[in-house]
């Protein structure tokens, strides 16, 4: 293995800084291209400045079956105003350069239908740390495993409460950063309360992996943000941030409470 193969992805070093601090790592998802393209980076970026280690942003897709109401209404928007992969990209260049550690995450038609190793070799370049596909089944996912290793890239899967104990294990195995926790069944969304099968998988996934686990879907407060904190490597926050956005007067007061939200669960995974 060359020296440069064998240095850690930024996604890792992001989760070992946030370990040395005793606490857990806060990753914020945005859509690219909501409420625009520039309106999706100044949120982004304002998530950064105020705490978020890692950020994901979205390949928005005109079949986001995963994605609840406040995601696809995002997601509507901005494929109504046109954006593209080049948007993403250009999204993540720009969100890497304030310092984070930034992951695209998309389902796979996009990726597949662009070409695995164009996207591979342009996510990198843009400085892009890996991808996230929750509808790629690692079975189907040679391809795209090749072209991570070749470019240093992440690729993560998703587990969830009802995968059972030898499919955790092989997910783990193929993933690299971060394995993605569910912490309920269904489609994205905050939630009043966090999957009280959370804390149970992770502890399963911990079994079969040293990598760090990240709980998702149903984040919206810092008190959440805590409570996954006590149990998880990372606490990941996506449709409350995109509901700032949506509720949001104007883009610039829309960056402005996503910024706000960011500094709340910051605090949340810190106590």
């Amino acid at each position: 293995m060359t020296p440069m193969a064998a240095q850690a992805s930024k996604v890792a070093t992001a989760f070992e800084t946030a370990a040395a601090a005793n606490r857990a790592a806060l990753i914020g998802y945005l859509p690219a291209g909501f409420p625009s393209v520039d309106g999706a980076i100044d949120a982004a970026v304002a998530m950064v400045r105020n705490g978020a280690d890692i950020v994901e942003i979205g390949l928005p897709y005109t079949d986001p079956l995963m994605d609840g109401p406040v995601i696809q209404e995002a997601v509507h928007h901005a494929l109504l105003g046109g954006v593209h992969v080049g948007d993403v990209l250009r999204t993540v260049e720009a969100v890497a350069g304030s310092g984070a550690a930034v992951l695209v995450m998309t389902y796979w038609n996009p990726v597949d239908h662009y070409g695995v190793e164009a996207f591979a070799r342009d996510l990198a370049s843009a400085g892009g740390s890996g991808l996230i596909t929750p509808d790629l089944p690692p079975e189907e996912a040679g391809s795209w495993l090749d072209v991570a290793r070749e470019h240093r890239l992440d690729p993560v899967f998703l587990v969830a409460p009802s995968s059972p104990d030898e499919r955790i294990a092989l997910i783990s195995s193929v993933c690299r950063g971060f394995v993605y926790a569910a912490s309920v069944m269904g489609v994205t969304g905050a939630r009043t309360s966090v999957g009280a099968a959370a804390s149970g998988l992770v502890a399963r996934v911990r079994q079969h992996t040293t990598l760090p686990v990240a709980v998702g879907l149903g984040v919206s407060t810092g008190s959440q943000a805590s409570e996954v904190a006590s149990f998880a490597d990372g606490v990941i926050v996506g449709s409350a941030f995109v509901k700032r956005l949506l509720g949001a007067d104007d883009p610039a007061s829309g960056a402005e409470s996503v910024g706000r939200l960011a500094a709340e669960l910051a605090a949340g995974v810190r106590r």
